[in-house]
């Protein structure tokens, strides 16, 4: 009888041992969660903390339902056609990797890019780490198909910017200053078409890259980080000359990107009833798009008085200017704050 009410510790350890491991392993499990959420909900907070969430609502209450539901698809165009660029060159040589999982990605890192210090760059770590963790890519692999998206990103968004600094020169924002202005368009005019000569000379072999980086003296050759740039813009070259056929068509997803974009503004200038003409869109357009290279989370408040500033220009109200950012800033917030969601999930699965 005491036998069987006190059974021999040998008995027991089996059990004690898969207990005690059970209890810790889902204590850090639950501590590492709520870690990560509150790093996202700490980062959502100090980003959003001076939102005019108000006026953001007061803004979409003028608009009618149809015309709220025209921009959302819209939008969801444009995440769309961003993702269809990098899944397309994704797949050209990981035919398995599924779309609907990199439109998440792509909205994680947004999300990531958005709400921290930065030019809207920096999430796209998370584009590399997705492939390599959840699709079993190659850390170089993945890095060098997030190099030719980002390439083909800047070709198109690059050329978006030349033709609006082209329209802000033409309807007279900025005076004509002579020789100053005209060697300022040049060197605009070069760093525009840097992404295109780029893909250009990996195409033909070329590394700019990587000599770039070999030729510093202070760069350390045999650092990992500095081997792995290298052998990510040789696999990135190895590419561009293997699957020309599949850049162009990633290319083509990307001009698609644009129009919606510029299908977008133009759209919600409209609704908020501005009349603007087409050389006037684009160079509103492109003073948003540099507001957002600004080092803010989101462009915040670069973007308002960037708008204030290029509409008043053409005669337009600053209320009306301002009810354009909030709309801007709804879309954006929307975006965002499902990528960081998305990406808080990805890791909670991860850790699990």
């Amino acid at each position: 009888m005491n036998q069987q009410l006190n059974p021999p510790a040998t008995e027991l350890q089996p059990a004690l041992r898969i207990l005690g491991g059970w209890i810790p392993a889902r204590l850090r499990r639950l501590l590492r969660v709520l870690a990560v959420y509150s790093l996202l909900g700490l980062l959502l907070y100090f980003a959003l903390r001076n939102a005019p969430f108000a006026e953001i609502w007061n803004a979409l209450k003028g608009l009618q339902v149809s015309q709220i539901a025209t921009l959302i698809i819209i939008n969801a165009v444009v995440v769309s056609a961003m993702t269809a660029r990098w899944w397309i060159i994704v797949r050209a040589e990981n035919p398995s990797i599924p779309f609907f999982a990199l439109i998440g990605y792509r909205l994680s890192v947004f999300g990531v890019s958005y709400f921290t210090l930065g030019p809207q760059v920096g999430g796209e770590a998370l584009q590399v780490l997705y492939l390599q963790r959840n699709h079993g890519l190659t850390f170089a692999r993945a890095t060098s198909a997030v190099i030719i998206d980002k390439l083909l990103e800047f070709i198109v968004n690059f050329l978006l910017i030349g033709i609006g600094a082209w329209s802000i020169v033409r309807v007279g924002i900025f005076s004509d200053s002579g020789v100053r202005l005209t060697l300022s368009l040049i060197g605009l005019a070069v760093l525009l078409i840097w992404p295109l000569v780029h893909i250009i000379l990996l195409y033909n072999g070329k590394k700019p890259l990587s000599k770039i980086l070999f030729s510093q003296p202070f760069i350390q050759k045999k650092n990992r980080a500095i081997r792995l740039m290298v052998v990510a813009e040789r696999m990135a070259s190895s590419f561009c000359r293997k699957h020309f056929g599949v850049l162009l068509l990633s290319l083509g997803a990307s001009v698609l990107a644009m129009l919606g974009i510029v299908l977008e503004y133009y759209l919600m200038i409209s609704f908020l009833g501005m009349q603007l003409g087409a050389v006037q869109i684009f160079a509103g357009l492109t003073s948003m798009q540099i507001a957002f290279l600004m080092p803010l989370p989101g462009g915040l408040g670069v973007l308002e008085a960037s708008q204030v500033f290029t509409l008043g220009a053409f005669g337009q109200s600053a209320s009306a200017a301002i009810g354009l950012t909030l709309l801007m800033r709804a879309r954006d917030i929307l975006n965002g704050g499902i990528g960081l969601l998305l990406a808080g999930r990805g890791f909670k699965d991860k850790i699990g």
